[in-house]
């Protein structure tokens, strides 16, 4: 990844400049598809159907991640912002819904901005337009982007004391072990000298609960997959029939990940962008993976980002954490659990 730069100061409605080209989804569509294995991104799942397809996951009783880490905000996020401290310009990557969002906001003193980075454009107008209508206080830079690529950001009205980045949703677990230490070193460069990030995990225990979280009985999960081959459909002019691809999400324990694929279930030829797709039965497409972290696995991440975890939030049974990462050098004894 190439180092973020800091933008002159741009005006609240400049933040659409940032949205990605068309040919960005084709050209990694048709990339991905040509490999072997093959490929999709899973950060192309997040056309408005599938936002809205993910707040629906986010309901089914078998997905604990977000009701999880709600507790975990609800609880803590007080002594969140004393961790962080005041007049803070608060950057989240993958904005989503910005539920944890919100209560962060009102447990922070005085802070400066909030910077969504988001690539879904009609989820980064939903939720900029509640919270900026529940934050009149707060300035509002929206940046409609793949916050995985070098970004422009815009620079506040008024002199943050630090930056922080949000990266709630254990979403850093959608990324290779490469692909998430790359990232979390972008982190450190962005955040600068004094800056930190806050980032949520989700922590490894019984594969069953694993596993059911991405195989949900009532097919929401399975519905959102596959809602990626409807969009190539849509906006690639692919062919492709979902009644002949199926959801298929398991646990790798030697990787200590889920991994999704969609599965073809016959022999088949698809089309996507005028292009002929070969598929044999029982083919698949690697579409996401979904890291669960043991706190060593967290300790040697974030050492190899040259961050240091000084602060730790669990929920009651531990299935979940949220970490406060700083580039300042502590001793692993000086770190507190909540």
């Amino acid at each position: 990844m190439n180092r973020p730069v800091q933008a002159t100061r741009l005006k609240e409605t400049d933040f659409r400049q940032f949205s990605l080209p068309d040919d960005d989804f084709a050209s990694e569509v048709i990339r991905g598809l040509s490999g072997r294995p093959k490929r999709l991104p899973s950060k192309y799942f997040y056309d408005a159907e599938g936002s809205a397809l993910f707040e629906k996951i986010c309901d089914q009783p078998e997905y604990y991640l977000t009701r999880t880490e709600l507790e975990i905000m609800r609880d803590q996020a007080a002594s969140m912002a004393a961790a962080l401290g005041p007049d803070v310009r608060l950057i989240e990557f993958g904005s989503g819904a910005g539920l944890k969002t919100r209560l962060l906001l009102e447990a922070l003193r005085n802070p400066v901005c909030y910077v969504p980075i988001e690539i879904s454009q009609s989820a980064l107008d939903d939720s900029v337009a509640q919270l900026r209508e529940d934050f009149p206080q707060v300035q509002m830079q929206p940046v409609c982007a793949d916050f995985t690529q070098a970004l422009c950001l815009p620079r506040p009205a008024r002199e943050p004391r630090r930056t922080v980045i949000y990266f709630p949703g254990s979403t850093i677990g959608n990324f290779s072990t490469s692909e998430a230490d790359a990232l979390l070193r972008e982190m450190r460069l962005t955040m600068g000298p004094y800056g930190a990030a806050l980032i949520g995990l989700d922590l490894k225990k019984d594969i069953g609960t694993m596993e059911a979280a991405y195989n949900d009985a009532a097919g929401v999960t399975a519905e959102f997959t596959l809602n990626l081959l409807a969009r190539i459909n849509r906006e690639l002019e692919g062919d492709f029939d979902l009644d002949r691809f199926e959801h298929q999400a398991r646990y790798n324990p030697e990787a200590g990940r889920i991994e999704t694929r969609i599965i073809s279930r016959f022999d088949q030829t698809v089309r996507v962008s005028g292009q002929g797709v070969t598929f044999l039965k029982g083919e698949a497409m690697l579409v996401e993976y979904s890291t669960k972290y043991s706190l060593d696995d967290v300790e040697g991440m974030a050492a190899r980002a040259n961050l240091h975890a000084t602060r730790r939030w669990f929920d009651r049974d531990r299935r979940f954490c949220v970490q406060l990462l700083e580039r300042t050098p502590l001793s692993w004894s000086a770190h507190a659990d909540a």
